[in-house]
């Protein structure tokens, strides 16, 4: 099969999100998209993917185009639901706190449902159903910034607990400093406080999954904290699927600290109908609320001595889907640039502090605005100088709807509040022009309604283009106005990337390092690169408008390789390898 323009996608994931409606005890309130805990699999032909507070599921055929299953047979406040392919059947169980978890069962998701089969025996959180080679079933589960996570044998039917439970594994911020807590938000609320006590400065050690490949048991596990940008999964390997575990070195496994979305922690890692392996996960917006997430997706993979590792490299540009067996490597260079960093914008209308520019500032975490929400109201980019344009990425906002949005009377107490989740259907129509001199448009997009946040339009063939207009062809969901936190074009510029450029390096304690590097004046940004060994730059970390920063994620008693790629709209001029001192 050929690749086609719809083999690509971007993250975070055009996922048909559901709007969260949430009113806290202080009396405030939030409506705002959610989806986070991505467990997906593939099951009869067709990728499933199972997200916290959906009410239902997801589902596809192509890895690319997800369509929406509503359900309420299976618990929809339940967080991190948790689907694994047992005994050929998809089992799914998810998080409580207090009484027992139960576990439902399907043949046929989309036409027979699921029915319930155990009741459960125990409370967990952030469940992993795992069935080894042999046919016997374990579960792994925990969420806690002070309890472990645990493991058990468990009843191929039942899932009822065979044997004691064992700790597997546990926080570790002296050596590990990606784990360490940081920038998540204050507390507001007395719930909010409580926990951040609770908490002391230690991280929720949570998200666990196990992968089995090639005779090791790979655990992955999220940490600190969901909020956070440096929010990411580790790994711990085994070779039994009960231990005894060692710490991987190379972890985070799967790390995306910066860009237009960050954090890439709890979530799964499967292989495609075509046996290539990938990582889902969850990514951070935590504006409307600490749990505003999204689901991203990453190529993954083990390398020839079994080290499991994520090409994150550029993770928030398009990438194409293989149609067939890939070769995954840590490709230094996306397919296309992004063209649009710090565009000239200008709106048909803005409210204030939300102005044209901050949909071009690549931070999902800010957004513009129209000042009216009557269709027709539009944004455009002047990229500056004419670009091969191959594809245009639209990320809406979700702007103080609570004022908006009727009130749901079907919720439940969760430990986000009190949340109702819409399943419900809200599509938008979109239309995007590209020109060359602003007066002559060319429509690339003026399809049908979608429900869609964050919309991938690409191209049949690249258009010579300057400027990149966003129309809305109709109202937005419960008659908010349009906004948008990033309208992001990706292709080619005409001239030559950047010189590169070699980084000094200060480590500065035993998790903590310090890059600096000179200034290329014609480059967007730079790609930092580095892991322990001079082939394994497992981790990236990429910025705009700096020259130097501060990584705090290292693992102690290892020394690091470093590599800075400049990049601009022309491409990526990949840095010498360098290691630090001895």
């Amino acid at each position: 099969m050929a690749d086609v323009p719809g083999s690509f996608v971007c993250n975070p994931v055009d996922l048909p999100y559901r709007f969260q409606h949430i009113r806290l005890p202080d009396g405030t309130s939030s409506v705002h998209r959610e989806g986070a805990d991505p467990s997906i699999v593939r099951f009869r032909d067709r990728y499933f993917a199972f997200v916290s507070m959906t009410r239902g599921f997801f589902h596809s055929e192509d890895f690319v185009h997800w369509d929406y299953h509503h359900t309420d047979v299976l618990p929809a406040f339940d967080y991190a639901p948790d689907a694994r392919v047992v005994d050929d059947a998809l089992i799914v169980t998810a998080s409580r706190m207090s009484g027992t978890c139960p576990f439902f069962r399907s043949e046929d998701p989309l036409q027979h449902g699921f029915v319930e089969v155990s009741a459960g025996s125990f409370a967990f959180f952030d469940p992993s159903l795992f069935q080894d080679q042999d046919g016997q079933a374990y579960l792994y589960w925990g969420c806690s910034p002070v309890e472990p996570i645990y493991a058990t044998r468990v009843h191929r039917t039942t899932f009822e607990p065979i044997g004691e439970r064992i700790a597997v594994l546990g926080a570790d911020i002296d050596a590990h400093g990606w784990e360490v807590p940081g920038d998540a938000p204050e507390p507001q609320t007395e719930e909010e406080r409580a926990i951040f006590e609770l908490i002391g400065g230690r991280p929720f050690i949570e998200g666990a999954w196990m992968t089995y490949h090639d005779g090791t048991y790979h655990l992955q596990y999220a940490a600190p904290q969901t909020e956070s940008h440096l929010y990411a999964d580790g790994i711990y390997t085994a070779p039994t699927a009960l231990g005894p575990f060692t710490y991987s070195p190379h972890s985070p496994y799967s790390s995306k600290p910066a860009g237009f979305i960050n954090g890439a922690g709890h979530g799964s890692t499967f292989q495609d109908e075509y046996g290539n392996w990938w990582h889902a996960s969850t990514m951070r917006i935590s504006v409307n609320h600490n749990f505003e997430r999204r689901v991203g997706l990453f190529p993954a993979g083990f390398d020839a001595d079994g080290v499991l590792f994520c090409n994150q490299n550029f993770a928030d540009y398009p990438m194409r889907i293989p149609q067939g067996p890939a070769e995954t490597q840590l490709n230094e260079s996306p397919e296309w640039m992004l063209l649009s960093y710090r565009a000239d914008a200008s709106a048909s209308s803005s409210q204030p502090h939300h102005e044209p520019a901050l949909a071009a500032n690549e931070d999902i975490r800010s957004w513009w605005v129209a000042g009216s929400a009557e269709p027709g109201q539009w944004l455009t980019l002047d990229l500056g100088a004419e670009y091969a344009v191959s594809a245009v990425h639209i990320n809406m906002a979700d702007h103080e709807l609570s004022d908006l949005a009727p009130e749901r009377t079907d919720g439940e107490l969760t430990m986000a509040g009190h949340r109702a989740i819409d399943p419900g259907s809200h599509p938008v129509q979109l239309r995007v022009d590209v020109s060359q001199d602003a007066h002559r448009w060319s429509t690339i997009s003026d399809g049908v309604p979608k429900d869609s946040a964050h919309q991938l339009i690409v191209l049949d063939e690249p258009r010579t283009a300057r400027y990149v207009r966003v129309t809305a062809e109709t109202p937005m969901p419960f008659g908010a106005p349009l906004a948008l936190s990033g309208v992001r074009v990706f292709g080619r510029g005409f001239g030559t990337p950047p010189d590169p450029v070699t980084p000094t390096i200060h480590r500065d304690g035993p998790t903590t390092v310090r890059l600096e590097w000179p200034a290329r004046p014609a480059a967007t940004g730079y790609n930092i690169r580095y892991g322990i060994e001079p082939d394994k730059l497992y981790h990236s970390w990429l910025v705009y408008d700096q020259t130097d920063v501060n990584l705090h994620t290292l693992n102690s008693g290892h020394r690091y390789w470093f590599a800075v790629d400049a990049f601009n709209t022309n491409g990526v001029a990949p840095g010498p390898i360098t290691a630090e001192g001895p």
